[in-house]
């Protein structure tokens, strides 16, 4: 297995910025996906991922799947990651996959998907110049084909276990395999700079509005977003952290590519957090905390 495109290296930072710019972040629910209670800690012993997903059917829980519209004075509108494709509201197999389609209930209209609620608030589609994806699992990378004149930042490390991947590993490369304009950082670089405690850092537009951060361990390559607003910042952890309480507790989810890797990235996201007490943090998948979010911040 493998994949035809293949992504150009991540040199220099996407053009739009403007100093001293701000932005404005609107959270777009995409979808939801039910559930084991193990999903966001899993249980201890052997087997756990198994014992995991047979947890009854009775017990399973609506989690959402979000994406990210960012609004930049310079840029334009921009996306972190992109949902579920439309076609998922009514045949989720064909971007899913059988196997994921059986696995997971999967609930979703198709005007959830990201170009719908675009549209809906008038802004075009074609319009969004970039799109940062925090890694491209299949409930994060299933709209990509709806973006085809934007340039897709991703991690060269998720790249790569990405394209070699496959749906037990939460990849469906179809996907994402596109030949569109893909650029992928190497956060082994050395000449990358450390952010409000996080190791690895990229300034997205050269004006420190938008900085990706490397938080590996859910997968191979993920990266998580840090936000300038107005007056704070916002974290978007990804998958990095489900759920709050990922933050405060430690809690390991039930998929997890690489366990110390994770329990590395959750630290650097905590003390980022202990930093910086006045950010919003908004975390993967957490059902509790999307209920309570603003439409817009900036």
């Amino acid at each position: 297995m493998g994949v035809a495109t293949e992504p150009k290296a991540y040199t220099h930072a996407l053009s739009g910025g403007r100093p001293g710019a701000t932005v404005r972040v609107r959270p777009l629910l995409t979808g939801e996906i039910n559930a084991p209670p193990a999903f966001f800690r899993r249980p201890d012993g052997p087997l756990a991922i198994p014992r995991g997903l047979l947890a009854p059917r009775r017990l399973w829980s609506p989690v959402p799947i979000p994406a990210f519209l960012v609004d930049h004075p310079g840029a334009g509108p921009l996306l972190i990651d992109t949902g579920l494709h439309a076609s998922v509201a009514s045949a989720p197999a064909a971007s899913l996959g059988t196997l994921a389609a059986r696995m997971y209930d999967i609930r979703m209209e198709a005007s959830q998907s990201v170009p719908a609620q675009l549209e809906g608030l008038g802004v075009e589609p074609r319009s969004v110049r970039a799109v940062v994806m925090t890694h491209l699992h299949y409930d994060h990378a299933s709209g990509v084909s709806a973006f085809p004149e934007a340039t897709f930042v991703v991690a060269r490390a998720e790249w790569d276990a990405a394209a070699s991947g496959r749906m037990l590993q939460g990849y469906r490369p179809r996907q994402f395999d596109h030949a569109f304009d893909w650029r992928a950082i190497d956060y082994a670089s050395t000449s990358l700079d450390s952010f409000a405690g996080f190791g690895r850092s990229v300034d997205l537009l050269g004006d420190g509005s938008i900085r990706l951060v490397f938080t590996p361990g859910h997968s191979a390559g993920h990266q998580s977003v840090v936000l300038r607003l107005h007056d704070r910042e916002l974290l978007l952890t990804g998958d990095a952290a489900y759920r709050r309480t990922a933050i405060e507790e430690g809690e390991l989810p039930l998929f997890c590519a690489d366990e110390h890797l994770y329990r590395r990235s959750l630290s650097e996201i905590r003390a980022y957090v202990e930093r910086t007490p006045n950010a919003v943090v908004i975390c993967g998948h957490d059902p509790q905390g999307w209920a309570e979010l603003d439409a817009v911040y900036s």
